[in-house]
C-alpha cells in the first residue's frame, strides 16, 4: 500500500530536548522529521506532535516546533491513544493512514503504532526519522511493527509517495529538501 497525502497525517512522537541527549544517532532523525514536517505542511497533511511529560523532559526539539499546522499536545500515557484528548482529535482528522516518526521507537512510537493498527488504521513508521537510545533496541523495534502489520519506510519513500508524480510545484519546491 502507498501513502497518500490525502488520507494520511503525520504523528511526530516525543522528539524532545531532553530525550534527544540520550538517543542514538539523534541528528538525521531531526533532520528527516524536519523534511516530513515541511511536506505535510506544503501538502495540507495534517500533523500531530505529541510531548511527553514536558515539564521534566523540555519541550519538542527548536527543529521542529513553530509549525503554524502542527498541533502539540501533552501527554503521560506511552501511546498517544493512551490520552483522551490525543485519541479524540486523531479520530477527527478522519485519516485512514498514519506516518509516525520520533522516539523512542520500541517505547512511546511503537505503542502508539500498534494502538493504531489495532484500531484499523494504516500504519507507516518512518525508520530513518526514529531512534531508540541503543541500536538494539531500535533494530527490535522495526522487526516488530512490521509483524505487526505496520509498513517500515524512509522519508524519501513517505516524500515521494506523497508527491505521487514529477513536475509539479510541490514535486520542484520538496525534492529540494533530500538533494
Amino acid at each position: 500500500m502507498l501513502v497518500k497525502s490525502e488520507k494520511s497525517a503525520l504523528l511526530v512522537v516525543d522528539i524532545q530536548q531532553v530525550l534527544t541527549l540520550a538517543m542514538h544517532d539523534i541528528a538525521p532523525v531531526i533532520d528527516n522529521a524536519a523534511i516530513l514536517m515541511q511536506a505535510a505542511e506544503r501538502l495540507s497533511v495534517p500533523m500531530l506532535i505529541s510531548e511527553q511529560y514536558p515539564k521534566g523532559l523540555g519541550a519538542t526539539v527548536r527543529e521542529l516546533a513553530g509549525s503554524n499546522s502542527a498541533e502539540t499536545m501533552e501527554k503521560l500515557a506511552f501511546s498517544c491513544l493512551g490520552e483522551d484528548a490525543y485519541a479524540t482529535r486523531f479520530d477527527e482528522l478522519k485519516r485512514p493512514q498514519a506516518v509516525i516518526a520520533g522516539i523512542e521507537a520500541h517505547v512511546c512510537v511503537l505503542q502508539t503504532a500498534m494502538d493504531l493498527i489495532n484500531g484499523g488504521t494504516a500504519v507507516f513508521v518512518v525508520k530513518d526519522a526514529t531512534t531508540s537510545r541503543t541500536p538494539e533496541n531500535h533494530a527490535a523495534a522495526m522487526k516488530r511493527l512490521a509483524a505487526a502489520g505496520a509498513e517500515i519506510v524512509t522519508t524519501e519513500m513517505v516524500l515521494f509517495e506523497w508527491l505521487g508524480r514529477a513536475g509539479t510545484d510541490e514535486f520542484k519546491e520538496l525534492s529540494k529538501l533530500i538533494k
